[in-house]
């Protein structure tokens, strides 16, 4: 299936500073709607003593329950703990029976329940994914490999509700996302995607290293959010782009094969990105390779639906998104920018959002948006 044209209609670059007043709260405002099945995230939850419980939560500090993400509901909920061990949601609607994946009774890194009539199957669907950890004998890495967690299931979190597939190991009819988090040896590990695999030094999660390697760099931010988000963007081209919307993508963003990844990339450390890449592409990164402006396309799109969401979820807690437009997403976005990034530098941080996104840009932010809208459902 090829992606309609139509759906790639020009626009006009906004520039976030010629806003008139109010315009955000409005916004929001327009998006939200009451659904009790809508296909956009929440990022607080409530316990059942009425208590804010947040994303990765295990228990509820006020009044002590035993709390996990519901694989049912699919929300951070109060556990109520049966005869034998197993888990009741508490949430009003679900009351769906669970046990703790193993990887939160062993090693405390993760948060989410196992459905009970999987009762062979000890991981829960994130933890699933998982074919390498972290040398766990080595000091320092089980506090990495928490972060690591924390991080790849907060992204497929978001990943799942705007409805992209995600193939399991045991599933046939989805390419496998698999996933490895692994230390330098002999030979060193390069973070990066093949055919479904993401590979992901552990290192990366040393924030010390972390902000070390982005200075080295040059990038703006580098984050374990980031890292996953852009791999996840090769996991997605392999899976959607390549077999249906290749056409679609190579108009977007030229064609991969010409030049060949390995050339580019040869070019891009010998020379630096391309000249002007500003007024092209959402990173310097994207310029060297239409694989990579797509990756950091993508994450960007996620970028956008987590920031903007959480806003309408803080501005009216009690609503969730129905559904929403590409331009008036674009356009929350960069109004909620202009107020984080006057909070960050308030503190004497880093901008959070770029306050201008030119035409070709912004084209390839509609591409990913579209994207969603056809991409096959999935249960994951």
């Amino acid at each position: 299936m090829i992606l309609p044209t139509a759906s790639f209609a020009s626009s006009e670059p906004y520039d976030s500073h010629q806003r008139e007043e109010g315009v955000l709260r409005g916004r929001l405002r327009d998006y939200q709607r009451l659904s009790t099945e809508s296909r956009f995230p929440m990022h607080t939850f409530r316990c059942v003593c009425h208590s804010r419980l947040f994303f990765g939560s295990t228990n509820c500090v006020a009044c002590q329950r035993t709390v996990a993400m519901c694989p049912a509901c699919r929300q951070v909920s109060a556990m109520e703990v049966q005869e034998g061990g197993t888990w009741k949601c508490l949430r009003n609607g679900c009351g769906q029976l669970q046990h703790p994946c193993q990887n939160r009774t062993d090693h405390a890194v993760c948060n989410r329940g196992v459905l009970a009539e999987e009762e062979t199957q000890p991981l829960c669907t994130t933890c699933r994914l998982n074919q390498v950890i972290p040398d766990l004998t080595v000091p320092g890495n089980l506090e990495k490999w928490q972060r690591l967690e924390a991080a790849k299931r907060r992204v497929l979190y978001i990943v799942e509700a705007i409805g992209l597939p995600i193939g399991m190991p045991d599933q046939e009819e989805l390419l496998p996302l698999k996933f490895e988090f692994k230390a330098d040896g002999p030979q060193p590990v390069s973070t990066g995607h093949a055919g479904g695999l993401i590979v992901i030094n552990v290192k990366e999660a040393d924030s010390v290293h972390r902000e070390q390697t982005r200075v080295e760099f040059g990038e703006p931010q580098r984050t374990l959010v980031g890292h996953f988000r852009h791999e996840l963007g090769h996991y997605y081209w392999d899976l959607l782009v390549k077999p249906h919307h290749l056409e679609a993508f190579r108009e977007q963003f030229g064609n991969e094969e010409n030049p060949t990844y390995a050339d580019a990339q040869q070019a891009y450390y010998a020379n630096g990105p391309q000249p002007h890449w500003p007024q092209q592409f959402v990173s310097a990164y994207a310029s060297m390779h239409p694989w990579e402006d797509f990756a950091e396309s993508f994450a960007t799109y996620l970028d956008m639906v987590a920031i903007v969401t959480t806003a309408a979820h803080f501005d009216q807690e009690e609503q969730r998104f129905e559904s929403y437009e590409f331009d008036a997403l674009l356009k929350a976005y960069l109004e909620i920018g202009i107020m984080a990034n006057e909070f960050n530098r308030e503190i004497g941080l880093l901008d959070l959002v770029p306050e201008v996104f030119t035409e070709p840009v912004i084209e390839k932010l509609r591409f990913m948006h579209t994207l969603t809208e056809y991409a096959p459902t999935s249960e994951a």
